[in-house]
């Protein structure tokens, strides 16, 4: 099916549902060939209304399935299983969508045609109670505890409620998507629907000039004896005209009135509509992008203070990294030899802490010579952690512990050591990312723009060493930025 005539379809539904002709308006969206991700949400929503549940959970996998970040989708979605009580289903689709929202307080689709905001803290409402249903009243506190963590003033009083429900291992009510709230089309894109007739009509008109019998549309007019001043200039250059702006995020073209985009280009913006649509030029092509995919680039700053808005294209040079390994008997002059060829009488020590630490120490090795390399590690005092057997710290070693029967544990001439850290939250260091950065070494940091990263050690002036969600490694110093120094 052509665009305009789906798009015709869908302001006529849109129309229907504004007119509150509900089935009129599912009847015209389930006539339209191969819908996108919008249509599909929207023939999802319907069908909720109508209490279809196995056709909207369809609908909505359609939806998803063409926009997999979608996060409305995945909430309605969710309360489709919820409705089908279906609650751990449910509970996955929640998470999904939380994972979607990306850290943020609410995301807004008003840009993209929504008139709706889809709140975390309502996503995490509605989590807690699917696992209420479920008899996981724990968890579900939790959630609403975190979800205390992303509210609003106008949702408060629901989380209170909620919470004080779950206090008493009662059920809450859900909080749902309203039921006429759908996606509309673009406004641009509605209004080039109807005809337009530029010409108008045609008069015949005698010319004036004498001696001239030609009689038309519009008379003979004699030829400018100069040229006109300066030649036209060619797009590519007018497009100077306009605000320049870098891409933040990639933006794939439904019809070709639009530019396909990804972050990084530079465009210039000749026209932003009241509609947030902007018409940009990129690499001598024209077309529209959302105005809120873009960031305006100030051209007048000066070298020093680009290079600090924002990081080069390419990383900093790697740091070389040496795998040193740390010996409790280094102290004699074969030292150097021994850490090449290790004796048949070394065990290594794998310390599980805020990340992990490996070292190889020898059987006669006593707790406070292996807390006194580990102090060097870590870069801490060595009263300012424990060590264990176990994650939870119910088995502590300390200078009484018996330290052959702790050799004795190891299998394999391995053994594994659990690290707690006293007051961790006082001396930790926190940076958040103002850049994405990913690459495929193993030894480097994953993160997204906008996560926090927790200071391990300082590798040199260009890198740092930190971790974030779980994992470790080492990463540019010029993609992030300091947040706060708990002291």
């Amino acid at each position: 099916m052509a665009f305009l005539d789906t798009l015709r379809q869908w302001d006529e539904a849109i129309l229907c549902v504004d007119r509150q002709d509900l089935k009129q308006a599912l009847k015209i969206f389930l006539s339209i060939k191969d819908p996108n991700s919008k249509i599909s949400f929207n023939i999802g929503c319907l069908q909720l209304v109508e209490q279809k549940l196995d056709a909207a959970e369809k609908a909505f996998d359609f939806s998803i399935c063409k926009d997999e970040h979608l996060a409305v989708a995945f909430f309605q979605r969710a309360i489709t299983f919820y409705k089908k009580q279906r609650f751990q289903e449910s509970v996955s689709d929640f998470q999904l969508a939380l994972k979607a929202l990306r850290g943020n307080q609410l995301i807004d689709y008003k840009a993209l045609g929504l008139r709706y905001k889809l709140y975390a803290c309502e996503v995490l409402h509605n989590m807690a109670l699917a696992e209420a249903h479920m008899g996981q009243w724990e968890r579900a506190q939790k959630n609403l505890v975190k979800a205390l963590e992303f509210k609003t003033d106008n949702k408060l009083n629901i989380l209170d409620r909620a919470m004080q429900s779950i206090l008493k291992q009662n059920i809450f009510k859900a909080v749902e998507f309203p039921s006429t709230v759908l996606f509309r089309p673009n406004k641009y894109y509605v209004a080039q629907l109807d005809k337009k007739d530029y010409l108008g009509k045609a008069k015949v008109v005698a010319s004036v000039i004498p001696q001239d019998h030609f009689s038309g549309f519009a008379p003979l007019q004699p030829q400018c004896e100069k040229g006109p001043d300066t030649p036209k200039e060619p797009e590519v250059l007018r497009a100077l005209e306009g605000e320049a702006h870098i891409v933040r995020y990639e933006f794939l073209p439904e019809t070709s009135d639009e530019l396909a985009v990804v972050p990084g280009n530079i465009v210039f913006v000749l026209q932003k509509g009241s509609d947030n649509w902007a018409s940009v030029v990129f690499n001598g092509r024209r077309g529209l992008v959302p105005y809120n995919y873009l960031e305006r680039l100030e051209m007048s700053l000066g070298a020093k203070q680009e290079q600090e808005e924002s990081p080069s294209r390419e990383p900093p040079s790697r740091p070389e990294r040496k795998q040193a390994v740390v010996r409790c008997n280094s102290s004699s002059a074969d030292a150097e030899h021994k850490e090449a060829q290790p004796a048949d009488m070394s065990c290594i020590v794998k310390v599980y802490c805020t990340f992990n630490v490996v070292v190889r120490v020898t059987s006669d090795c006593t707790y406070s010579m292996l807390v006194e390399k580990l102090s060097k590690k870590l870069k801490r005092s060595s009263s300012s952690f424990t060590l264990s057997f176990t994650s939870e710290a119910n088995s502590v070693m300390n200078e009484d512990t018996d330290m052959v029967s702790v050799w004795s544990r190891s299998r394999n001439r391995r053994l594994k050591l659990w690290c707690h850290i006293k007051e961790l939250q006082e001396t930790e260091m926190i940076f958040v990312a103002r850049h994405s950065y990913e690459s495929s070494n193993p030894e480097d940091l994953t993160f997204n723009k906008g996560d926090t990263i927790t200071l391990i050690s300082k590798v040199n002036q260009d890198w740092l060493e930190g971790y974030c969600e779980g994992n470790t490694g080492i990463f540019p110093a010029s993609f992030v930025e300091q947040l706060s120094i708990n002291q």
